[in-house]
């Protein structure tokens, strides 16, 4: 257990519940550097929201094949499932600002040239694919660096808030992104979509330059050595706490996020409507999953259970949602999915991070990320076979059963680990399952 100041935040009795003090929504953006960096990312975001709609329908409208868009998204989350860990081990050896100015320039770069590439009108499918796995390989030391920066900006008592509202951000420009992106590809071509998205990452960059490192939550980093990825690994196998919160969000990602796929066939090939519709129903998602960033900032704990089950609410709504008869029922069910899944991310980045040693931190998130994220080369173009042959609907229900499945073992798992047994009752004519202790059903008995 760690003395440094991140111990509050890495409880080892109670797994089960993570605590911030302090309160407000948005208390965290009191802290000038934290404020910076949320100003900066939001404008990166809208951009990366607007390129990934675009990617994604212009891969769909090169190939016509929903495998060729899981193929692309594959590819961009490729690098992270081969070299994640290695990210890990950079973010705790480097200072996390450098890296990240380094980072996000080279992220702006390749928004560049997918740009320069469709305005001259010489894209192809193999371009796209290659600039995918060039912004992957960037993101393996871009996403476990921009993680643990959090808690240098704000320190362990603001962490869980800022982690929220690092999701608020992406969720409010995941509103504005696709819709812009589906005026834009309408209007006058996706390549001014690609070309706004290199530029938008000049706001970060210059966030990260104003900072005043002198208030920044020092944190020892890690010397060049032998095992220290192998030392990660250890310290996580010997943390159920964190071991399994991991391993649900690893199904979650593979099977259940695979929506570039879902939404680009349900669009095209079920109800038969434009890239404008096709960036409303992200809009849609987006929405709900800024009311879920926004209630998990003004929730005070972090709680393992909640996981569970908002993991398991995911996966059954996905299931509706893929039966859905009608194209309003199934635009209205995005909502919901995207809060719930949402709650689901928030949830486990927060624990998995308030019950990590900060010395710990990059190589642990780096392998949340691999897992999460990291699924992806493998999930993405199985369901996008799936969806192809089958159809979008199965595709989709295949995604939603898969997540509802780990999030019943996980669960059971968390309940055996702490001691615990499900029950199953009624409260106020409603069902309602819990945790109980075993000895206090024990003594009801």
């Amino acid at each position: 257990m760690s003395t440094g100041p991140g111990a509050d935040s890495a409880p080892v009795h109670k797994p089960d519940t993570y605590t911030r003090r302090g309160g407000g929504t948005f208390s965290s953006l009191r802290i000038r550097n934290y404020r910076l960096f949320f100003t900066g990312a939001i404008v990166s975001n809208t951009g990366t929201w607007m390129a990934r709609i675009t990617q994604d329908w212009l891969v769909l409208s090169l190939t016509g094949s929903a495998a060729a868009v899981g193929v692309t998204t594959a590819l961009q989350f490729l690098p992270m499932l081969l070299f994640g860990l290695y990210g890990g081990v950079v973010a705790d050896r480097y200072p996390k600002r450098q890296l990240l100015l380094v980072s996000q320039a080279a992220l702006g770069l390749c928004g560049v040239a997918l740009a320069a590439l469709t305005l001259s009108g010489h894209v192809q499918v193999w371009h796209v694919y290659l600039i995918a796995f060039l912004l992957g390989m960037v993101t393996v030391v871009d996403n476990p660096a921009r993680q643990s920066f959090v808690s240098e900006m704000v320190g362990p008592e603001q962490l869980r808030n800022a982690v929220s509202l690092n999701s608020a951000n992406f969720q409010s420009a995941r509103l504005v992104g696709p819709a812009v992106a589906g005026v834009l590809i309408a209007g006058v071509g996706s390549g001014w979509a690609f070309l706004l998205n290199g530029l938008s990452f000049v706001a970060p960059i210059v966030s990260l330059s104003l900072m005043r490192t002198g208030e920044l939550h020092k944190v020892e980093r890690v010397p060049r050595g032998k095992g220290q990825l192998r030392e990660g690994l250890r310290y996580v196998a010997g943390r159920p706490d964190l071991v399994w919160p991991i391993v649900l969000v690893g199904f979650i990602g593979t099977f259940g996020f695979n929506f570039p796929i879902w939404l680009t066939a349900f669009a095209d090939g079920v109800f038969h409507v434009g890239a404008g519709t096709y960036g409303f129903l992200n809009t849609l998602m987006a929405a709900g999953s800024l009311v879920g960033a926004l209630a998990a900032a003004r929730r005070g704990s972090t709680r393992l259970r909640m996981l569970v089950i908002a993991a398991g609410v995911f996966g059954v709504l996905e299931v509706v949602a893929a039966l859905s008869p009608a194209f309003w029922l199934f635009a209205l069910l995005l909502v919901p999915i995207g809060m719930i899944g949402l709650t689901v991310n928030v949830t486990a980045n927060s624990a998995v991070q308030m019950a990590t040693d900060p010395a710990m931190r990059g190589r642990v998130m780096s392998l949340y990320m691999m897992v999460f994220a990291g699924g992806t080369p493998i999930g993405a173009p199985l369901l996008g076979w799936v969806t192809d042959v089958h159809g979008a609907r199965v595709g989709f229900a295949v995604g939603g059963l898969i997540s509802l499945a780990a999030a019943v073992v996980v669960g059971l798992v968390l309940a055996r680990v702490g001691g615990l047994k499900v029950a199953v009752g009624w409260r106020r004519g409603h069902p309602q399952v819990r945790f109980v202790a075993r000895e206090r059903l024990t003594t009801a008995a």
